[in-house]
């Protein structure tokens, strides 16, 4: 077979590479590096036998050692243990939220004889965000999280951006901004793992540090997308690793994500509370899908990613405005988020909310009764929720993920009437080239819409929608850099990169 045994000696197990490379004169193995096979024979660096570096087998080998490894299964029953007080305070925390912009939105306007707030509700509400938010991202460690225009990150904030996301996030969400929980969840799951990690003097490492940070923030985000397998999809894409690493992430991510459901839904059974979950009531079967389906679909992503990419770049703007006389000017965005949710009103004699809300809400009445939305409405709430998503995205803080579903949702309705195309492929395609566009997340996406839709029947036109949206994104001009809240923008030459 050309093999010769290294002058009778065996080199360590896990190497490769051939002798001449890793092995001096004797046959001994003179590196640290994982270079020789299996079964610990040296081959000839000649040899047509010799194993190539990275290969699938050495791969496997690397992955069992890892997960053999008793420092890899202690950090996995450490993140199954500390995603059930993470769940639990995150279950309290988007309870909370939920309870609060139910207050303000409904309980109080019907105190006061509205059966919906009126059209200037959203001014005081999203003024007080504006201010309170100015002041966090000012004098707060963290600035109350990432900003929303730059899409979702893989957790990495510590302890010490808790508080700052916390308040940041409850005077955003509940008082009106166009924005969603998930990025705040991230930042909190993440940063209480590696609080608590620190409460019982576990020891951290520069390696294990991620994997905590990620069972936190995969433990905290199962509820408000009704599937535990979407938050840990999200974080492993969102992370942007491969091969081994990737398993090593995932693993912790899916423990506690499952873990994360569990505390969720017997603490929402028991206690009666709601935290709100993205799941559609869809009221009609799904359709058999026909080449008209296939064709609008793409055309409907291409469109819809350029208009999403539009309004992602307007963000960024709007956090470059922002970024100087912060307070002053996160509040004047903020007031005009609420002007857009105004103006809307006294055009369509609608609720505010439709537009001054994340739109989880408002996306489950639109796929339940989409005949409810005449024409014009459709336009004017993607027209005007846009324009405050936009300003959102840039000022206050939240995720991108659910008002870019509910205008690619909005959209996908006002298109149904086409030839060939219905509301359910609408509502599918749009939703996924909205988020894909969105997120710059297209395996994120497609699963979270298939999820969402409750049915697997539309999975080909999500996942071509998906994609389109996805490449047309990537195609189009890079948007201007967002410099990290306290630290300069970076060079010109490093925006590509940093979009």
């Amino acid at each position: 077979m050309g093999l010769r045994r290294g002058r009778g000696r065996k080199a360590p197990r896990g190497h490769a590479g051939g002798r001449a490379r890793c092995c001096n004169d004797s046959g001994r193995c003179s590196s640290d590096g994982d270079g020789h096979g299996r079964n610990g024979v040296v081959p000839d660096a000649g040899s047509a036998a010799a194993p190539a570096a990275g290969t699938q087998p050495e791969e496997a080998d690397r992955l069992r050692e890892l997960l053999r490894s008793p420092a890899y299964q202690k950090a996995l029953v450490f993140c199954a243990l500390i995603g059930i007080p993470v769940s639990l305070l995150a279950f309290w925390f988007l309870a909370a939220v939920h309870e609060l912009e139910h207050a303000l939105w409904s309980d109080l306007p019907s105190a006061l004889g509205w059966d919906t707030p009126p059209w200037w509700w959203p001014f005081p509400l999203l003024a007080i965000a504006g201010v309170t938010v100015g002041l966090v991202v000012k004098y707060l460690p963290g600035a109350g999280g990432h900003i929303p225009a730059v899409g979702l990150h893989s957790p990495g904030q510590g302890a010490s951006a808790l508080p700052g996301v916390v308040i940041a996030a409850f005077a955003s969400l509940p008082l009106g901004a166009t924005l969603g929980p998930e990025a705040p969840l991230i930042a909190l799951g993440s940063g209480l793992a590696l609080l608590f990690a620190q409460l019982v003097r576990a020891p951290v490492t520069p390696r294990s540090t991620p994997l905590l940070a990620a069972a936190g923030a995969a433990s905290a985000l199962p509820a408000i997308f009704g599937n535990p397998l979407i938050g840990a999809v999200i974080l492993i894409e969102v992370a942007g690793v491969g091969g081994p690493q990737l398993f090593a992430v995932m693993l912790p991510a899916l423990l506690a994500s499952g873990i994360g459901s569990l505390v969720f839904t017997g603490f929402g059974r028991w206690t009666g509370l709601s935290t709100g979950s993205l799941s559609l009531d869809l009221n009609a079967p799904s359709p058999r899908i026909d080449a008209g389906d296939v064709l609008w679909s793409i055309l409907m992503a291409v469109v819809i990613g350029f208009a999403l990419h539009l309004i992602m770049n307007t963000g960024r703007l709007t956090a470059l405005f922002v970024s100087k006389r912060t307070i002053v000017r996160t509040t004047a965005c903020a007031l005009a988020a609420g002007a857009c949710a105004a103006v809307y009103t006294l055009i369509t004699d609608r609720s505010p909310v439709d537009v001054a809300s994340s739109g989880q809400g408002t996306l489950g009445q639109l796929a339940h009764d989409p005949h409810s939305w005449g024409v014009g409405a459709l336009i004017a709430v993607l027209l005007f929720k846009a324009t405050a998503y936009s300003l959102c995205l840039g000022s206050l803080r939240g995720g991108p993920i659910f008002p870019s579903l509910f205008l690619g949702a909005a959209a996908g309705v006002l298109l149904a009437p086409l030839p060939g195309l219905g509301v359910v492929p609408g509502l599918a395609a749009g939703m996924a080239a909205a988020a894909a566009a969105a997120l710059r997340l297209p395996v994120s996406s497609a699963v979270l819409v298939v999820l969402v839709m409750g049915s697997t029947a539309m999975t080909p036109v999500v996942m071509l929608s998906a994609v389109v949206a996805f490449v047309t994104v990537q195609l189009l001009p890079p948007g201007p850099a967002v410099p990290v809240p306290g630290k300069a923008a970076p060079p010109p030459s490093d925006r590509a990169a940093a979009s």
